[in-house]
């Protein structure tokens, strides 16, 4: 079966048709609920899509169970989700959103597309630990809270995914002050000033 590359990843032409229409039921909701910034939608594809993909094609392979939070539209965790239902078929998927809304958007997209997620329309802060061997999110939070937060619901080994812009450097360093952790930066393929952080062995000073 003939692959296609997408944000450098081998996918099959069902796991890139979903995408695509993940793609059309986004520009369908999002006048309604918001669910991603108006002046993006046209551009949806590189500015969310793939954006999301390059934060999958770092988390660890061996991951069982993957927790975003602040899912919002999806992004980085459905898309995530939807080509790990091809790369990694027994990764759990778990989507925090509190707004009720765009949770029930999460709960559609999966549905149409046959994409197996819990979807927890619930604070995050209101959620028993997880210990999820990963954790995501994306223009959440500033990274000192967003530490807190996986602290909470990484397993003991388990990696933190944080999309971040161009003031990563000052949020490392005020991190540093209450958090000792260790990170990797790679820096985006989609953004100019963005960057992906891989955080792991996270510990209150």
């Amino acid at each position: 079966m003939k692959k296609i590359s997408f944000a450098g990843l081998d996918v099959s032409r069902e796991t890139f048709e979903r995408l695509e229409a993940y793609f059309s039921i986004l520009k369908k909701w999002n006048p309604v609920i918001n669910l991603v910034a108006k002046s993006t939608i046209e551009n949806a594809w590189d500015r969310h899509f793939l954006d999301s993909a390059q934060v999958f094609a770092l988390a660890p392979k061996e991951s069982k169970s993957w927790v975003d939070i602040g899912s919002g539209g999806g992004f980085p965790g459905l898309v995530s989700a939807v080509l790990a239902s091809e790369h990694a078929p027994e990764m759990e998927f778990t989507l925090v959103e509190s707004d009720q809304r765009k949770a029930e958007f999460l709960r559609t997209v999966a549905r149409d597309l046959s994409v197996p997620v819990t979807v927890i329309a619930k604070r995050i802060e209101d959620i028993p630990p997880l210990n999820a061997d990963v954790i995501s999110a994306r223009a959440l939070a500033a990274l000192p809270l967003l530490l807190n937060y996986a602290e909470r619901h990484l397993s003991e080994s388990g990696q933190a995914i944080f999309q971040k812009g161009a003031n990563v450097s000052d949020e490392i360093a005020e991190s540093l002050e209450t958090w000792r952790f260790t990170y990797e930066e790679y820096p985006s393929t989609t953004g100019q000033d963005a960057v992906t952080l891989l955080i792991g062995d996270i510990r209150r000073v």
